[in-house]
């Protein structure tokens, strides 16, 4: 295996190279923000008002090692973290593949569902929600078969940079209004035994669900055969990603503290519903005038995201069915085969979750949560063990956080357990 990447382009310096290389970290962003921020920080907001603020925080300072460790392992070997997961043996790469086919399917279901449900908010004329779910996808097959990573990279960066003003522009404005809740309002508590299952569901995916470092990998290394791509200019694209969404997680947070927390509206459970009281707070706020412009917005965030996790799990579960079978070349054929699979097999969940959005989501963030550990301690052995060069190894400071990290995700995950099954 080579030592480090390369591209065939001539190489470029200075800050003009690092805003080119762009790309793997703010697709990790895309793909973060469309559940966990919309759903589970907004959420979080509205319901408990800034006190999960911290824990939000927290959780993506811990995960960041494990997050890192895609850069790392990537740029120091020149493979990718599931070829790192094959030389630990083939029982890990089983394991592997097994949790992200299972994964792909009900992450691109979830997020299918609710993008579905937020075109159909500003169609002039009615359409079942599996009829809107299939628009999506074909489009998004489409863009896949036509532009993969660089029509996806664009993508991306242009729904990310909309989101963020939209957001940023609706929490300044909800700010300056001041909270719509009454003055002796008290927030109830999410610290009680009750409120475990809310703070695992927010968790599961903040900032995404830790398999998605193997498919930041993957885009990497798909991104270096098209252009230069340093370490320096790698961990820059992934840094700006990753507290990209750690701020927009509290911007989002702060929408629902400004805006429902405190109000008496109750939280929809229905996809419709939801998405309707998604754009009413960026339209309270904002204006009326700008309802349909941000059900736009809001929808392509979504879109988006559905698009980069059909295009990322795609991508992983074919580079482990190529590692397992032993081949040398990667093979396209697979890639679009897996396409089709995890495609067929997400509209067909939503064939019968139809009416089930928010449980559906739910189910995804906790089935994140349960896995984020193991893929956390697998990353963290492979950059332990890899020979990698000085600026991609561990220091010492990013040592101890990933052993905190790796306590705190494990026992908290045996607290899930016990209340969930045990109590």
């Amino acid at each position: 295996m080579e030592n480090t990447l390369s591209s065939p382009e001539p190489r470029r310096s200075g800050f003009a190279q690092l805003v080119r290389s762009l790309g793997p970290g703010i697709m990790m962003a895309a793909a973060a923000v469309g559940g966990s921020h919309l759903v589970a920080s907004t959420k979080a907001g509205a319901i408990y008002g800034w006190q999960l603020a911290a824990l939000i925080l927290l959780v993506n300072l811990l995960k960041y090692p494990f997050f890192r460790a895609s850069i790392q392992y990537t740029m120091g070997t020149g493979g990718s973290l599931i070829q790192g997961y094959a030389t630990l043996g083939r029982g890990y790469l089983w394991v592997f593949t097994i949790l992200s086919v299972i994964s792909g399917v009900v992450n691109t279901a979830a997020l299918l569902l609710f993008s579905a449900s937020l075109l159909g908010y500003f169609l002039p004329f009615d359409l079942p929600i599996v009829a809107l779910s299939g628009i999506v996808l074909a489009t998004c097959l489409a863009i896949l078969f036509a532009g993969h990573y660089r029509a996806l990279d664009t993508l991306s960066k242009v729904i990310m940079a909309v989101l963020t003003i939209a957001t940023v522009t609706a929490v300044c404005i909800a700010a300056s209004n001041g909270s719509v809740a009454p003055a002796d309002y008290q927030a109830p508590s999410p610290w009680t035994i009750a409120s475990i299952g809310f703070i695992v569901v927010t968790m599961g995916w903040m900032p995404a669900p830790i398999e998605i470092s193997s498919l930041t990998s993957m885009w990497l290394k798909s991104q270096c055969k098209k252009q230069t791509v340093t370490p320096e200019s790698a961990l820059f694209d992934f840094n700006v990603g990753y507290i990209a969404t750690a701020a927009l997680a509290i911007v989002f947070l702060a929408l629902g503290a400004l805006v429902i927390n405190g109000s008496g509206t109750a939280l929809s459970a229905s996809g419709v519903g939801f998405s309707h009281q998604l754009v009413g707070m960026y339209a309270s706020t904002i204006g009326e005038w700008s309802r349909y412009l941000i059900a736009v917005i809001a929808f392509f965030c979504i879109f988006g995201s559905t698009i980069t996790v059909i295009d990322g799990y795609s991508r992983a579960i074919a580079e482990s069915q190529r590692l397992l079978q032993k081949q040398q070349e990667d093979n396209s054929k697979h890639f679009q085969a897996w396409v089709i699979v995890v495609a067929t097999a997400a509209i067909a969940i939503i064939a019968f979750f139809a009416s089930a959005l928010m449980p559906l989501l739910n189910f995804a963030m906790i089935l994140a949560f349960i896995t984020t550990p193991i893929f956390a301690l697998l990353n963290y052995i492979l950059v332990s063990r890899a020979t990698l060069p000085a600026s991609l190894q561990q220091g010492p400071k990013l040592k101890a956080l990933s052993w905190v990290g790796l306590i705190y995700l494990f026992g908290f995950l045996a607290v899930f357990i016990w209340w969930k099954w045990l109590m």
